[in-house]
């Protein structure tokens, strides 16, 4: 017998179905209440409403838990490749050998993009942020391939456009970098695997391929694996609500890359970096900050600390301190801004303040590190999250097409003026 819950509401009662997930996570089914009882829900931000169900991500803040479809984080940073657990995003399980081999070699006959997108890059301003120009050219792609918009697609011409994105996404980032450098972009080499080919396209130069450090190859491949999915965040479910109007796969990961932008959302490693040059900037007195940090009457915030949902611990940010570490011993770097981040890590790591109130450095304050010691400028941080993001973005957007999900049309609860006339504007 299903479980139910009874709501009363001045004096009439309204029964509404629990469900149960496979977790054990419960929630109340109200999808017909407005139906029999003229009520909606008030829950602003949607913290604590669930808009779909879902067999892509578990995520668990209070014990530290994340899961792709069943398998532990952990397990797919250590043994797996960015491509691999994109397949298992987005199809629902790890590939054999030969179903991988032949996804790779569908992306490698994409990576290449229009030459006229090229007209693109001459056509933004100079200063022009790198996650409006991916927005741009993301939602353009939909232009190149007007086939993309059949919302009755077969599953052959859906599998096409995943593909294509998947392939094209890298070409486009290294392209963004190499623009803002005034360099000439590179071309695919689909002799490489996908992560050292992007690596490739990004800091190679335009004559000859550039060897990569594996270990730089490998932690770019923990980073975009680590940041791939998380459930219904604000990105994710943008893709999901603007896809459920029947839009295209190109123009509803547009929208996800539109909501990442946002500081609150994708620019939380930019603001890591930019807090650490104003400590620099300010004399490097990291024990001055930690004060400012405690200080309840004080505005300043340390970034990268701490995680509005991981209540314990961030399981990604553990993977990528060692990572992190990893990569400042092995490229030997001397940068001052980079020193201060490592002494805040101890001092978290440390202080009773930070262990008490569980503010331990998270994934946004490790990558952000990591792609600076990279090479990459602060404004790339995001872009970059959004290519890691990508395969959860898309696995999201077929989840919600093939079970043929209504519109999304969330509800309000209108405060203002009642009904009055019209008054003629010589007497107003």
């Amino acid at each position: 017998m299903s479980e139910k819950a009874t709501l009363n509401v001045e004096g009439k009662e309204y029964e509404l179905p629990i469900i149960t997930g496979t977790e054990n996570e419960k929630a109340l089914d109200i999808s017909k209440l407005r139906g029999s009882s003229g009520i909606v829900t008030l829950d602003r931000g949607y913290k604590n409403t669930g808009a779909t169900t879902s067999a892509i991500t578990f995520l668990d803040g209070e014990r530290g838990i994340l899961r792709y479809r069943g398998y532990p984080i952990e397990q797919l940073a250590e043994k797996s490749t960015f491509l691999e657990v994109a397949y298992l995003l987005i199809y629902g399980e790890l590939p054999s050998v030969q179903k991988l081999e032949d996804f790779r070699n569908k992306i490698s006959e994409h990576t290449m993009i229009h030459e006229d997108m090229k007209k693109f890059f001459d056509g933004f301003p100079s200063n022009s942020h790198p996650m409006g120009q991916l927005s741009c050219l993301v939602g353009a792609l939909s232009a190149f391939y007007p086939e993309s918009l059949n919302p009755d697609a077969t599953e052959e011409e859906e599998n096409l456009n995943i593909i294509r994105l998947l392939a094209k996404m890298p070409t486009i980032v290294s392209w963004i970098h190499k623009k803002s450098l005034g360099h000439p972009v590179m071309y695919p080499k689909n002799d490489l695997n996908y992560v050292h080919n992007f690596l490739n396209m990004t800091f190679g130069q335009i004559t000859e391929e550039t060897e990569i450090d594996p270990v730089i190859i490998n932690a770019m491949h923990k980073l975009l694996i680590l940041h791939a999915e998380h459930e219904q965040n604000c990105s994710t479910s943008t893709v999901r609500i603007v896809g459920s109007a029947d839009t295209n796969l190109y123009a509803s990961v547009s929208a996800g890359i539109s909501a990442l932008w946002g500081p609150l959302h994708g620019g939380a490693n930019q603001a890591v970096i930019e807090m650490l040059e104003s400590i620099k900037n300010d004399g490097g007195d990291v024990s001055k900050y930690v004060e400012k940090a405690k200080d309840r009457n004080d505005p300043f915030r340390l970034m990268g600390f701490g995680h509005r949902v991981y209540k314990n611990f961030d399981p990604r940010a553990k993977i990528l301190k060692e990572a992190c570490h990893e990569i400042l011993d092995k490229l030997g770097i001397k940068d001052p801004t980079l020193d201060i981040a490592m002494q805040l890590e101890q001092v978290a790591l440390d202080d009773e303040y930070f262990i008490e109130r569980k503010l331990y450095p998270n994934v946004d304050f490790y990558s952000g590190i990591i792609y600076r010691a990279l090479g990459f400028a602060s404004e790339e941080f995001t872009v970059l999250f959004a290519l890691g993001r990508l395969p959860g973005w898309i696995a999201q957007w077929k989840e919600m097409h093939d079970n043929k999900e209504p519109i999304g049309r969330p509800r309000q609860i209108y405060v203002g003026e009642t009904e009055r006339e019209y008054v003629d504007i010589e007497n107003r």
